[in-house]
């Protein structure tokens, strides 16, 4: 690496699995950090965010579920972690994998399917704009791109 090296941003990635259910969005508590949150976790080094979100479900919730389509890529850095981009996928309907769930105990101990209008109730408010732009995505079929949640300025 050179110093010219030191001059290009270094994101973390992180990738997500967006379950739909009507007006209600799959959630998993986490054991650790800020709770509630969806499938997910950070992308691994030479791993694409696509086999991390499969991964993460696999993992999380012991199904082997593949994402469909990307609909959100969001700029979110913090003071604390530096530069991120989180992806949410579309990961289909849970359908009756949803009987199949077998939480990761380490690092799960709950799921919950919740309105759109009970978001704030259960996440920080990025998280809980970045869902909502996700579920608009979704219903549109489209991807979004965000920065901290939000629809980036024009």
């Amino acid at each position: 690496m050179t110093d010219e090296d030191n001059h290009f941003a270094r994101a973390r990635l992180a990738a997500g699995a967006l379950f739909v259910r009507g007006d209600e969005l799959f959630l998993v508590h986490k054991t650790y950090g800020s709770g509630w949150d969806i499938p997910g976790g950070y992308v691994e080094p030479g791993e694409s965010p696509g086999a991390a979100c499969r991964r993460e479900i696999r993992e999380e919730l012991g199904i082997d579920r593949g994402p469909k389509q990307l609909l959100v890529h969001d700029w979110a850095p913090t003071e604390t972690d530096g530069d991120k981009i989180l992806y949410i996928f579309d990961c289909g309907e849970l359908g009756s994998d949803e009987q199949a769930i077998t939480l990761q105990e380490t690092e799960l101990d709950q799921w919950a399917w919740v309105s759109l209008s009970k978001l704030d109730d259960y996440l920080i408010p990025r998280l809980a704009r970045r869902l909502r732009q996700a579920h608009i995505a979704h219903s549109t079929s489209r991807t979004a791109y965000l920065e901290h949640g939000a629809p980036a300025p024009q």
